[in-house]
């Protein structure tokens, strides 16, 4: 009989030569255990995902709880389902006036194309701008704004009326025109390696857009639910975006996206052609459900409140003359080495040890450090010393 490690290779599409091949059993807190027990301290939360950690017990109940009254119904929109709408209404209790009216989808991918078609039907334009090194997901329409030619250039030909331009480089704002039907930014470029823009860039994009007519988008799919220091990333800077995108996080563990912006925004939705964004299972009221304990666990535990305190120890703890810089914010930090081969070799030896980490799409010379917001004072000292141990 074939083990479960050979149906993975020979069963699963693979989306790598070398996949780490972890066979996690078990999930709890801030910890992985795998088929024979071995323990493991999670530091990328299933990349920004289990911000309150591993199967919290509020979000297994209302998983449970709503498995029991109803599943799958109707295309979203069509039916009034409770976990979708308090869900949203909490969502909006969090946000500002302009950023009332939600539109669930089944991941922040599905969520970017939501957004790039509702900006070419409200403004009427067709350019849509993106910035290298920025990650917005795999569909076409996603790749098309962001990544970079190593990245996306085995599918071209993508979308007509795409460019990309240079994060925090104000020179390249001047590129957004009275063409421009919108502009994506991550608050906090990602996959680039938690790159913080510089003082006043965000600022400057928000001002051109006004200028010229553009709708800002905001991606803050790895961003948001407290990885920052904020609920959402965007509260820092006191910038408003026209559409927010969401994900990861949103569903507490389970699968689902969201981009919300004005009920007059998303109107354009509604006619011309009707059922102008439509899909299945996006919203799903089992992650809706679930998406909706977890907020509320994060705003009634004040996970968020402690991330300053958690954040310093880490900057304090890795602390090695290979480490040329550690870049991000709050829990989504990039600690930055010589080459790739130290990246490579920091990751095995964790994994050896007992600790998962992992390295950044478009930054193979940085560690990605984002563990669930639970994590402990003790955990972030072990999990310091193991990463510095595979220095020597």
């Amino acid at each position: 009989m074939l083990t479960e490690r050979q149906l993975f290779l020979s069963n699963l599409a693979q989306t790598s030569p070398i996949p780490l091949g972890l066979e996690i059993e078990k999930a709890e807190g801030c910890y992985l255990y795998d088929k024979d027990g071995k323990k493991y301290l999670d530091l990328i939360s299933g990349i920004s995902v289990s911000n309150i950690g591993h199967r919290h017990p509020k979000v297994v109940h209302a998983i449970k709880d709503q498995a029991d009254k109803y599943l799958h119904l109707m295309v979203y929109g069509e039916y009034v389902q409770s976990p979708q709408v308090q869900y949203a209404r909490l969502l909006t209790d969090h946000l500002p006036e302009s950023l009332n009216c939600v539109y669930f989808t089944n991941s922040g991918t599905e969520a970017t194309e939501g957004a790039m078609k509702l900006a070419k039907r409200a403004t009427g334009r067709s350019e849509i701008i993106g910035c290298i090194n920025s990650y917005h997901g795999s569909t076409q329409g996603a790749l098309s704004i962001a990544g970079d030619e190593w990245f996306k250039n085995a599918f071209r030909p993508l979308i007509p009326g795409t460019r990309q331009i240079r994060y925090n480089n104000f020179e390249d704002i001047n590129l957004i025109t009275e063409q421009t039907a919108a502009v994506f930014v991550e608050p906090i470029q990602g996959e680039a390696g938690a790159l913080v823009p510089d003082n006043g860039y965000l600022n400057a994009v928000r001002e051109q857009c006004h200028r010229v007519g553009a709708i800002l988008v905001f991606d803050e799919i790895q961003t948001a639910f407290g990885r920052t220091g904020s609920l959402f990333n965007f509260q820092q800077s006191g910038i408003i975006p026209d559409i927010l995108l969401l994900g990861k996080a949103l569903g507490g563990g389970m699968p689902l996206g969201a981009f919300i912006s004005s009920h007059e925004l998303m109107s354009n939705l509604t006619s011309n052609p009707v059922l102008g964004h439509i899909t299945t299972f996006g919203g799903h009221p089992v992650s809706c459900a679930a998406g909706k304990a977890a907020l509320e666990v994060l705003l009634e535990d004040e996970l968020i409140s402690q991330l300053e305190g958690k954040e310093s120890l880490f900057r304090k703890c890795l602390n090695h003359t290979s480490i040329k810089a550690l870049h991000g914010k709050g829990l989504l930090l990039a600690m930055e080495v010589d080459n790739f081969e130290v990246v490579q070799k920091l990751i095995s030896n964790g994994i050896a040890q007992g600790v998962v980490t992992d390295w950044f799409l478009f930054n193979n010379k940085c560690i990605r450090i984002a563990p669930p917001l639970t994590i402990t004072n003790e955990d972030i000292i072990w999990a310091c010393e193991t990463l510095m141990a595979g220095f020597n």
